[in-house]
């Protein structure tokens, strides 16, 4: 297939690299998908100079304009969804199934913001003083810093970009180096819409040459991350020197499905089995401990083995696949260490996954599903708090309720929770007793939509979630009170008199 050169796209141009990196199918590291350039802080430099120029001009237009310009790249998406989604699925890997949901989910994003431009951003209140109008309304912060994980190659950069966009900012957006082609025909079809220049900047590169940089650099007000919890933490920090700088993380998870023991077993493993493997376990809200009432456990794991067993992995294009590859070899020495850390901890192993690399398996990032099992649940143990990003799940035995919530919120992490039950008053209880940001009753862990709020707590992230909640992180939302009197009249009783 042709090999796709991606390029930055600052102030409305394409530019033209000095120096390039490849981006290569992970089912098959032969086939180089395409080009991309390594840039540098001069391009980064460009980049926010460009945001920082347009924003006068882009702001000034109302969210409905703004708005219908994101509907015609609505179209235009809606237009290549498929050359999208089977884009998605050669660079990062996902299953063509995959690739067409994170296509149809980066539409609905568009869909979804272009009709908010015609919704209200700001309200009237009640002033203490009858003569005065009291508003609240949502002004933009400035040039916003985009840098988004290749997990969800189009859905996720559409997330934080679109609302920053609509409520008037502009942005630089920095795609993970896994996935830049993706990236480059997103920025393809924003010039095609027509957006102005310098509203949507794109530079691609290395967290060190580009999105270090970028997070630094002092005419950034925000930064959008989703990403590794080191990295975010990274962010966090450096951000923090700046007073007026705003930062919103989404930082992984390890996250569980919790089975209690009314559970209907059919629902139970179809959830375990999606929220576990798709995306190959590489989701931040992938199922990476299921927690299960020892009453039922071992009817839901021979069940559970026997449907893991039947996975069809391969070549993400092929229809009939259901597991893809890994990203890259360094996820599958990951995947390896954990594996192995679950051996030393003295789990009872009862699907040791294997690294595929025979036949049509040779040249790609593959590995099998690596399911064990604690009869019992064991703290302070690597294999059950650290996030694998990988297909490698643990079936802890737990007595009840109590202390199925009690081993779920046992770890550092609280982004994506699901929970298997017949009785509303227990999946009442479980909701507000574990510490999670999305939760699920009779699903998996994994589902997002895009008019629900996204993100976790604790070291999952900071509380400022994407998606349909990420409008609080790109604006302020200010106070502006209006006197209609002939004289002033002050709500604590202050006199002009002197």
């Amino acid at each position: 297939m042709q090999v796709i050169q991606a390029r930055n796209y600052i102030d409305g141009n394409w530019q033209d690299s000095r120096q390039e990196f490849e981006s290569l199918n992970p089912a098959d590291r032969r086939q180089t998908v395409g080009t991309a350039p390594l840039s540098n802080a001069q391009d980064v430099e460009q980049a926010v100079s460009s945001a920082k120029h347009a924003y006068e001009s882009w702001r000034d237009l109302s969210w409905v304009k703004r708005a219908e310009a994101i509907d015609t790249f609505a179209q235009l998406m809606k237009r290549d969804i498929e050359e999208l989604a089977t884009l998605v699925t050669r660079e990062c890997g996902k299953p063509i199934n995959e690739g067409r949901a994170d296509a149809v989910e980066a539409l609905h994003m568009a869909q979804y913001v272009a009709g908010m431009g015609r919704m209200p951003n700001g309200f009237t209140v009640s002033s203490e003083i009858s003569a005065k109008d009291a508003f609240i309304l949502r002004k933009p912060k400035g040039v916003i810093a985009c840098i988004t994980p290749w997990n969800f190659p189009s859905a996720i950069p559409l997330w934080v970009i679109l609302p920053s966009i609509l409520a008037g900012n502009t942005v630089v957006f920095k795609p993970a180096e896994q996935t830049p082609i993706v990236a480059h025909k997103l920025m393809e079809l924003f010039h095609e819409a027509g957006i102005p220049a310098g509203v949507i900047n794109l530079v691609h590169g290395t967290g060190e040459e580009v999105g270090d940089p970028l997070v630094k650099h002092k005419d950034i007000a925000a930064i959008l991350f989703t990403g590794s919890r080191a990295v975010g933490k990274y962010i966090q920090q450096v951000a923090s020197g700046d007073a007026y700088k705003f930062v919103a993380t989404e930082m992984g998870g390890k996250n569980g499905t919790i089975i209690l023991e009314d559970a209907d077993l059919d629902i139970a493993v179809n959830a375990c089995v999606l929220g576990a493997f798709k995306t190959s376990g590489q989701r931040c809200v992938s199922t990476s401990r299921i927690i299960i009432d020892k009453k039922i456990e071992p009817e839901f794991t021979n069940r559970y083995l026997e449907k893991v067993r039947r996975i069809k992995v391969g070549n993400g294009i092929g229809e009939d696949v259901f597991m893809g590859p890994l990203i890259e070899e360094s996820g599958v020495e990951k995947w390896k260490v954990h594996n192995q850390k679950a051996k030393e901890e003295g789990a009872e192993i009862l699907i040791d996954g294997e690294v595929l690399s025979d036949g049509d398996y040779a040249c790609g990032n593959f590995v099998s599903p690596f399911v064990y099992r604690f009869e019992s649940y064991k703290p302070n143990t690597f294999c059950l708090r650290e996030e694998a990003f990988s297909p490698h799940v643990a079936i802890i035995g737990v007595d009840g309720m109590e202390e199925a919530v009690s081993v779920y919120n046992d770890t550092d992490y609280g982004l994506s929770m699901a929970v298997i039950t017949e009785d509303y008053r227990k999946w009442r209880w479980v909701r507000d007793h574990a510490d999670f940001g999305l939760g699920y009753v009779n699903l998996p862990s994994i589902g997002a939509e895009v008019h629900l709020p996204f993100g976790g707590v604790k070291a999952s992230g900071n509380g400022h979630p994407g998606a349909e909640g990420i409008l609080e992180s790109v604006t302020h939302r200010i106070a502006f009170t209006v006197n209609h009197a002939r004289e002033i009249v002050m709500a604590q009783g202050l006199s002009t008199t002197v």
